[in-house]
């Protein structure tokens, strides 16, 4: 009896702390991405933007063939790469009888897309005149470090979550990040769109989880009392 009440207090005490770390993460992202809405259409500053430029424009002086390699990363965040890897995975997973990781990754893929596209509708922000290469569509948030964040994100949870590979899964939240930076390097996102980028599907990401979370038990619980 001692030894059962020991093991439920202590996933007791675990699921709270993950509750909280989860909760926290979904705070402070939220925080970020009202506080550069603020800085952006606010008090329409371009200090941390024009610093970021900077930066990657040394870097780009400093290490020319650089940019080579920057054209192929920021490919794994693009719309072609997108939709291939947003419909292709859920069907590998489904196939290899991971229903619901299969619906889970689908979901993370296109509702952040659509979301990213109601959120740069709704702030009408124009891209960087200084872009490196043509890109079409509008700025705030970045759409490659949004949905590449829920995707790659998604990966990696799942990855965790089944206790396989937990560097791999670190790996993946490293690539997400890297691809962010591409489209500054590129000047086609300022930073301040990278970063509200990460902070609305890192809040996508928490919301789907957490939705899903409670319809699944929702649904196990109505089918266990049918019986």
């Amino acid at each position: 009896m001692k030894s059962f009440a020991g093991r439920l207090l202590a996933l007791f005490s675990l699921l709270t702390l993950e509750v909280a770390l989860v909760g926290g993460m979904f705070l402070l992202s939220a925080l970020l991405f009202f506080y550069l809405t603020r800085v952006v259409f606010v008090q329409h500053s371009v200090a941390f933007d024009a610093w970021a430029f900077g930066q990657m424009d040394v870097l780009r002086a400093a290490w020319p063939g650089l940019t080579t390699l920057v054209y192929g990363l920021t490919f794994f965040a693009s719309l072609p790469f997108l939709v291939g890897a947003g419909v292709g995975i859920p069907v590998v997973l489904r196939g290899r009888g991971h229903k619901r990781e299969g619906l889970e990754v689908f979901l993370a893929v296109a509702g952040a897309a659509l979301l990213n596209q109601l959120l740069k509708t709704h702030f009408q922000r124009v891209r960087p005149a200084s872009a490196l290469i043509f890109q079409q569509g509008l700025s705030f948030p970045s759409g490659h470090a949004m949905i590449g964040l829920a995707l790659y994100g998604c990966l990696a949870w799942l990855l965790w979550r089944h206790r396989r590979h937990p560097i791999w899964a670190a790996l993946l939240l490293l690539f997400a990040m890297l691809i962010g930076l591409t489209r500054v390097y590129l000047h086609v996102h300022y930073a301040t769109d990278v970063l509200a980028g990460f902070a609305a599907g890192l809040l996508w990401l928490i919301l789907l989880r957490t939705a899903l979370l409670l319809w699944w038990r929702g649904k196990a619980g109505s089918e266990e009392a049918r019986r």
